[in-house]
């Protein structure tokens, strides 16, 4: 007689599936997430322009802010306007000369210009802070840091975009 097939083990569960409780803020760590990014930030330095032609001639550029060679997050910058464009707001443009050289030339004087926004955002999902860069009055990027505020959590898609890019 034979036996019946073995069953299927159930599958792995997901980080943060449904039925996890939500957690308890503690808001002095959110204090210490800014502090964190504050003693970061002389360290952040500004990664390789990446810059893509589309099929149409539009031109696009993300800068990534740099961080023990792993990616923090990527700052949109106009050509147009020759400056950062505000989180959110990516640019395309037309009919514009793009040169690394004046990207970077540019987005390093945004850097020391830039400051950490005494505030921070929750991202459930990483649970993580993210804390907020500005330039001006513009925020343009985030940083995220971990829950207990101890570490900075790279952005490694874009990290791996970098590495791509620079090889």
């Amino acid at each position: 007689m034979l036996s019946p097939p073995p069953e299927p083990s159930p599958p792995p569960p997901v980080r943060g599936g449904p039925g996890r409780p939500t957690r308890s803020i503690d808001y002095g760590l959110a204090e210490a997430a800014i502090e964190a990014v504050k003693a970061a930030l002389p360290y952040v330095y500004v990664g390789p322009p990446l810059i893509r032609v589309g099929p149409a001639g539009d031109v696009h550029v993300d800068v990534p802010l740099m961080y023990h060679d792993y990616a923090l997050d990527r700052v949109h910058y106009d050509p147009y306007a020759r400056a950062p464009s505000p989180k959110g707001r990516p640019v395309r443009a037309w009919g514009v000369e793009v040169r690394e050289e004046e990207v970077r030339r540019v987005m390093e004087e945004v850097l020391r210009e830039a400051r950490v926004v005494d505030a921070v955002e929750y991202r459930e999902p990483e649970d993580a802070w993210a804390v907020p860069l500005a330039w001006r009055h513009v925020i343009i990027a985030h940083v995220k840091v971990t829950y207990d505020a101890s570490q900075l959590v790279p952005d490694y898609g874009l990290t791996g975009e970098v590495r791509r890019n620079v090889l």
